[in-house]
């Protein structure tokens, strides 16, 4: 594959990081379209117009998101879809835990463009890329992965209305932004409980934030 004329999305709620990345790549990857989403709702709106993306650079901590959860859902949903992790956490079991949900590779925020550039161009033809010094974790099946199971059978419609739930929007609210009936939100609700094995929206939201990690600064 020649490495040109590609859609590469990148999901960071970070537009100068966004800026800054397109600059850097541009010279490397000729003729690409660039796309942005600087939350979990705008990349789910850019994915559902079907667009042929050859790549999504995905943050773990956009606005919508909970750590791993929406990796785990692209992971699912879209499984031809590579998708490299850039984050500012760079310790052992993050990388091991994105790697462990389907990640294609991870980069640090604090890696050169230089190194962003190659690792780009291996996840693109195929192969996985870590940054050189990290040794990889075993993951044992706690609750954290337990819940990423779960997650992962929820619906695209069901895991957004997951993330509805977790900013504290009404049935009403959700049902007229997604354009469908409060029944169908209660629906929704319905099989989001029964697949988390929970009873409750709290409860829902709870189990949601266990895929989070401990925030940090970049």
């Amino acid at each position: 594959m020649k490495l040109e004329n590609l859609n590469i999305l990148i999901a960071d709620d970070h537009p100068l990081f966004r800026n800054a990345l397109r600059q850097a790549l541009s010279s490397t990857f000729a003729n690409t379209q660039w796309y942005e989403a600087d939350s979990a709702e705008a990349l789910q709106t850019l994915l559902d117009k079907e667009i042929a993306f050859d790549l999504v650079m995905l943050d773990l901590q956009m606005p919508g998101s909970h750590g791993y959860s929406t990796l785990i859902h692209l992971r699912t949903h879209y499984p031809d879809l590579p998708v490299i992790v850039i984050s500012a956490h760079e310790d052992a079991m993050t990388i091991s835990r994105a790697v462990h949900y389907g990640s294609a590779g991870f980069i640090p925020k604090s890696a050169s463009m230089e190194t962003l550039a190659e690792a780009l161009t291996a996840v693109l033809y195929g192969d996985v890329w870590l940054p050189a010094d990290v040794e990889l974790q075993d993951i044992v099946e706690d609750a954290t992965d337990q819940m990423a199971s779960k997650l992962a059978d929820l619906t695209p419609q069901q895991y957004r209305v997951l993330q509805m739930f977790a900013e504290g929007l009404l049935n009403k609210q959700i049902a007229y932004d997604l354009g469908v009936s409060e029944a169908t939100i209660k629906a929704h609700a319905t099989a989001i409980f029964r697949k988390l094995g929970v009873r409750n929206r709290t409860q829902a939201v709870i189990a949601l934030q266990q895929l989070e990690m401990e925030k940090v600064d970049i």
